[in-house]
């Protein structure tokens, strides 16, 4: 089944290197649903036949897929993918970048392709082929995934893994940590956003290809990932009332932040679009 209905607005579709989707793994499914629900307002669908081990549980708001909620044995986490051309291409670039190639390459029935690899630094993720399944058709809006970050005690050197595999390339010009993927910008004003460029003409050339986060921090390695929210304080105060505890709240130059703890254990942050200067 496709993500996409027919006669609807242009698909997003995402290039080689952009983090195209996001899903949970969690020991409870039922139990993530009704959260998530709460504080996102999202409807769900099962994708699986039943009677399949297992379920995916993909997530909609206004009828467009945006997340996805997946049984999972380990601790509950939020998973990241990155769109390539050819995930079988990708996967042996992995390996000659000193990466490691944890699952696959496989085909997920008529979605598309995936591999689960891990950089040298240790964080996960997952590269992604899509077939039918293209990414999330809703992004950069309250109750819609925003971003993925790369937190890593050592940002250099994951450059020089994910940038000769993904395209990754950072500039001084844009805020700390801003991931560009070249082009990304052209290919949305040619396909689901025309008017991006428009859109974002005061801000820094290259603003529109931005795709991804890096940060330096202590800890291993791993993908974290900002859901946009009308209002910080209303969704951390929806979130605590459904099970969540709140780890962190912070005010940057472009945002009202909460890292919160869902009540399984996944860790995900809610972001409020608030900038201190008029953009």
């Amino acid at each position: 089944m496709t993500d996409q209905q027919p006669g609807g607005p242009v698909p997003r579709t995402y290039p080689h290197g952009v983090p195209c989707w996001v899903d949970t793994e969690q020991p409870d499914v039922d139990a993530a649903l009704a959260f998530y629900g709460t504080v996102f307002g999202w409807s769900f669908e099962d994708r699986l036949p039943p009677g399949t081990d297992g379920r995916y549980v993909v997530a909609s708001l206004g009828g467009q897929p945006v997340a996805a909620i997946a049984s999972g044995e380990g601790p509950a986490q939020w998973v990241t993918y990155v769109a390539v051309d050819d995930v079988d291409a990708a996967a042996r670039g992995v390996e000659d970048l000193e990466g490691e190639v944890l699952a696959g390459p496989t085909t997920v029935g008529s979605a598309g392709r995936m591999a689960v690899v891990r950089d040298r630094q240790g964080a996960t993720c997952r590269f992604w082929e899509p077939d039918e399944r293209l990414g999330a058709q809703r992004v950069n809006e309250p109750g819609t995934w925003n971003f993925s970050i790369l937190r890593t005690p050592d940002p250099e050197r994951a450059l020089h893994f994910y940038g000769p595999l993904l395209g990754w390339e950072v500039s001084p010009d844009l805020g700390a940590g801003m991931v560009r993927v070249p082009g990304y910008g052209d290919h949305l004003a040619r396909t689901s956003d025309p008017g991006i460029h428009e859109r974002q003409a005061k801000l820094p050339p290259g603003f529109a290809d931005v795709a991804a986060g890096i940060e330096r921090a202590d800890g291993p390695a791993r993908f974290v990932v900002t859901f946009a929210v009308a209002d910080r304080d209303a969704s951390v105060t929806t979130a605590e009332r459904a099970g969540a505890a709140v780890l962190s709240t912070v005010e940057t130059d472009w945002s009202r932040d909460a890292v919160v703890r869902d009540p399984q254990g996944a860790e995900l942050t809610l972001s409020q679009f608030a900038p201190k200067q008029p953009v």
